[in-house]
């Protein structure tokens, strides 16, 4: 492609190492793009919450795509600037289908307030036994189903550590059909429900049109299912090596992994 007009990427098991850190190069190569005035756009399922520690480090100031598209918000004001969620009527409907071919799981929901610090929310509750893959230091308070599926959320997830997500999501969409769109960024056990039609492409599309930008000068990085979406619209799709093979059938290319700084490496021949 020429030289991107925007520039989207996922943050775990993309843009960061495993030990959620940037390399001297990445970083490098996001201060070289934040010079030449292109946007870059983080894309992430991670809630606001969970942005500012990245974004930080990361030097990236302008927007971002949260909770697999539910949600996008000005990191640089800490803003909401706006969400499409799941009302309880449907979070109780879907929960009600996803216990008959998923019995085992338990439930945790996903909440947005105003910005990434807003303590007049909880962010998210989750019931117990709930298994979280990224460990139980990330937060979480436990309340009851009724209370997870009780108030509009931005993402229901459902969790069963005795299963892959493969697995999970499949038996999901047998039951869900379209009502809902059913993802996962981790396949141990997890997967992501948004609100029908809700994906990192049609946040990252919104993002987009701010700018005038046409998806064909969108260059984009991913590495889980939750991506396929967003690489397929983006005018070139990047999967990191390390990226599931869905997400590789995919892509317009593949680089190296993200321990080998493969947005880096993609990013370098304009920047």
């Amino acid at each position: 492609m020429h030289r991107p007009q925007l520039i989207a990427s996922d943050v775990d098991g993309t843009l960061i190492t495993p030990l959620q850190t940037f390399t001297p190069r990445t970083k490098a190569a996001l201060r070289n793009v934040h010079q030449e005035d292109v946007p870059f756009v983080l894309v992430s399922g991670r809630p606001p919450r969970w942005i500012p520690a990245i974004a930080g480090p990361g030097g990236v100031t302008g927007y971002a795509v949260c909770a697999n598209g539910a949600v996008l918000y000005d990191i640089g004001a800490d803003r909401v600037l706006r969400t499409r969620g799941l009302d309880p009527v449907l979070l109780h409907d879907v929960a009600d289908a996803l216990a008959q071919v998923l019995p085992r799981a338990r439930f945790g929901a996903e909440r947005a307030g105003a910005g990434a610090y807003d303590t007049s929310v909880s962010q998210v509750v989750i019931e117990s036994e709930f298994h979280n893959p990224w460990g139980d230091d990330t937060g979480g308070t436990f309340v009851t189903r009724g209370e997870v599926l009780g108030h509009p959320a931005i993402k229901l997830l459902a969790s069963d550590e005795r299963m892959t997500s493969d697995e999970m999501a499949e038996a999901a969409r047998a039951v869900l059909d379209d009502a809902v769109a059913v993802t996962y960024s981790s396949n141990a056990g997890l997967i992501e429900i948004s609100a029908v039609a809700v994906t990192k492409a049609s946040g990252l599309a919104e993002v987009a049109s701010w700018y005038d930008i046409d998806p064909a000068g969108v260059l984009a990085f991913g590495d889980m299912p939750n991506d396929i979406a967003m690489l397929e619209w983006a005018g070139h799709g990047v999967a990191v090596a390390n990226a599931h093979p869905h997400v590789h059938a995919v892509a317009d290319e593949i680089t190296a992994p993200n321990t080998e700084d493969g947005v880096a490496q993609v990013l370098e021949r304009w920047f």
